[in-house]
């Protein structure tokens, strides 16, 4: 394996890793600094399936107490039949919209200046809901009614637009749907599970023409460090919440967003003409 493509696979899967489970938009963060280190085309886009595994498998050991506990109480406990049933409930409207519209906003939104637009405005958005006052019904996940479920299923189908971030619109949207901080975010990662894993499976099904042999190390390298990283991310919001709001992040989005928009305008860089 060459130097440069290693180093390619431990920066993409660094920012898979730290960016997935963060309201920042990962996919968003891939597709600019894939463009700057110039990882695009076919093979990138096998690799990103790839590092989203990674990410996936992280937040599921993370949880794996719970979930194996809702897996073996689903034939006889009524909490985790309950919190399977908002799970699903939360999952199916992206799906839906996902396989129908998929196609087309690969095509027409995956650009840096859509993503670097999206992130500017789901800052300010992130910014009004920190603000306001939060009414809590549900303070954990268990609290939670499937009407609460279904408004942040229909939220998470924000996230189908890159830069939008789909940690960061389930997140807010249990924010603004009743949820406390800790029990949207927590919810945020159980959504991702299937959310990610279907997505994956199907991405990897539909391009599995990509794959060639020959990449396995660079993408098994990847993989590692999406991993890695993601469980450190995971560990650390969990930790941040307990005494912050996510005004930082939306902020975060704000500077990165613009100073795109910026380098776009002044011609620094040429983000019209790039491509996933």
């Amino acid at each position: 394996m060459e130097l440069w493509v290693a180093f390619q696979a431990f920066i993409l899967g660094l920012v898979e890793g730290v960016t997935e489970f963060l309201p920042i938009s990962s996919t968003g963060h891939q597709i600019i600094v894939a463009d700057l280190i110039d990882f695009t085309g076919d093979r990138a886009m096998a690799f990103n399936i790839i590092i989203q595994l990674g990410a996936i498998l992280a937040v599921i050991w993370e949880y794996r107490v719970t979930v194996l506990s809702v897996i073996t109480g689903l034939p006889t406990r009524k909490p985790a039949q309950r919190f399977t049933a908002n799970l699903l409930v939360a999952f199916f409207p992206a799906v839906i919209l996902g396989l129908a519209f998929a196609d087309d906003i690969h095509k027409y939104l995956f650009n840096p200046i859509t993503v670097a637009t999206a992130l500017v405005i789901g800052g300010f958005v992130m910014l009004w809901a920190e603000k306001r006052d939060h009414k809590i019904s549900a303070h954990s996940v268990d609290d939670m009614t499937w009407q609460q479920a279904l408004k942040v299923g229909l939220a998470q189908c924000l996230a189908l637009i890159p830069g939008t971030s789909r940690s960061g619109s389930t997140i807010i949207g249990g924010l603004l749907f009743g949820m406390s901080r800790k029990a949207a975010t927590e919810f945020s990662f159980f959504l991702a599970m299937p959310t990610m894993t279907g997505a994956a499976v199907y991405s990897a099904y539909k391009y599995r023409h990509l794959f060639q042999m020959s990449d396995l190390p660079v993408f098994a390298l990847g993989f590692l460090f999406s991993f890695i990283f993601a469980m450190i991310a995971v560990k650390a919001l969990l930790k941040f919440i307990g005494n912050h709001s996510y005004a930082v992040f939306a902020w975060y989005r704000i500077g990165f967003g613009a100073l795109i928009l910026l380098s776009w305008q002044l011609n620094w860089v040429d983000w019209s003409t790039a491509q996933p």
